[in-house]
């Protein structure tokens, strides 16, 4: 176990102080997903799943339920409750892979896509328009810097 650090220059209180910055921000993203849990009546993991599929849904992406296992951390015979129960109440489907005979994908129902941003559409607004007061400069930077502490936060296997 690591001692715990104690900044001593302007430059490690500075790195501090974003760093308790961060922790503030993944409170406030744990309320909003403990919301959207309680309004759409499912669990952290069913939450998780829908978060991805909307996610690369906007990027044109088609997902497996193998990239559903990878990306929660959970076995395939857990991905396929999961899928099922999200099936079952309506989430999600199940069906042929585009370009591969063999493979499945998942996709939002239109109900549930519409659920997701009639719950989150006022904090994604919000968040967006927050965002608009920065010059692209100052989002470029946060983009990175963003990018880089999510590697940091989950280093590959």
């Amino acid at each position: 176990m690591s001692e715990r650090w104690l900044p001593q220059t302007d430059h490690e209180h500075a790195v501090m102080r974003v760093l308790t910055s961060i922790r503030s921000m993944s409170d406030a993203m744990e309320r909003m997903h403990s919301g959207m849990k309680g309004d759409m009546d499912m669990n952290a993991t069913d939450v998780a799943a829908l978060r991805l599929l909307i996610i690369r849904e906007q990027q044109g992406r088609a997902v497996s339920p193998h990239d559903i296992a990878r990306h929660l951390r959970i076995s395939t015979a857990s991905t396929t409750k999961l899928l099922d129960r999200l099936e079952g109440s309506g989430h999600v489907r199940r069906q042929p892979h585009p370009t591969d005979r063999r493979g499945r994908v998942v996709v939002l129902t239109d109900e549930s896509r519409q659920a997701f941003f009639r719950i989150f559409g006022v904090r994604l607004r919000a968040m967006r328009e927050m965002a608009l007061t920065y010059d692209e400069r100052e989002l470029e930077l946060i983009e990175r810097f963003l990018d880089d502490l999510g590697r940091a936060m989950d280093p590959p296997a």
